[in-house]
């Protein structure tokens, strides 16, 4: 089974989970099973059936919009982490 590490701001919408394992043989499949188990999550990262734009999503050091994006194959040991963009100055 997958995992995915919940950022601090979001886990309000997971129970407080840090993490959370899921299924799926891709990163997408993973990402629906995550809001499928958390369906408030759903409108914070996801516009339709895409991504938010501010919203990251790595597997290791790979932000998977440089791979396959939502279509990025994952084993089922894989750590993934979503990770929102920071705007500030």
């Amino acid at each position: 089974m997958a995992t995915i590490k919940i950022p601090t701001p979001l886990r309000v919408y997971t129970g407080s989970n840090a993490q959370v394992d899921v299924t799926g043989e891709t990163v997408g499949a993973a990402l629906n099973d995550l809001t499928t188990q958390f369906p408030e999550l759903r409108q914070h990262l996801f516009n339709g059936d895409q991504l938010r734009s501010f919203v990251n999503v790595f597997i290791g050091e790979d932000d998977i919009r440089f791979l396959n994006g939502l279509d990025t194959d994952i084993e089922g040991d894989t750590l993934l982490r979503i990770i929102p963009s920071i705007a500030g100055g």
